[in-house]
């Protein structure tokens, strides 16, 4: 397993743009699926993206797909969520999540490395 910390979280106004970042502890960060989950206040926990290991291929919710960006620097163990043209709806805490090997996958229970999250709040 890997250790995940997620930062970049904040207040910004709709429209605006955050990036979100996960910092990862452990051995073989590059063989690790990483998948961003949101969970918006009185919601279940929802996929946001995920990026594949085999063919780099990122795959997005209908929901923030066209302004989200996820993006990994296996180098540094660190990867990205680009946000832009934010809505209020996009609201909650963000989580990045890891598992080695094998498919994206959009169910929380498929990943067994989470970070704390950190708090996206969207609002005028």
């Amino acid at each position: 397993q890997l250790q995940l910390v997620e930062s970049g979280g904040g207040l910004v106004q709709p429209g605006g743009s955050l990036r979100l970042s996960c910092t990862a502890s452990g051995s073989r960060f590059e063989h690790y699926i990483i998948a961003w989950f949101r969970q918006g206040p009185g919601r279940k926990r929802e996929f946001v993206s995920c990026l594949s290991v085999t063919d780099g291929r990122a795959d997005y919710a209908a929901t923030v797909e066209g302004r989200f960006t996820a993006s990994r620097d296996d180098a540094k163990n660190m990867a990205y969520l680009r946000m832009d043209s934010l809505r209020s709806e996009d609201t909650g805490v963000y989580y990045c999540a890891a598992e080695i090997f094998g498919p994206c996958s959009d169910l929380p229970e498929e990943y067994d490395s989470w970070g704390q999250g950190t708090q996206v709040t969207v609002s005028s």
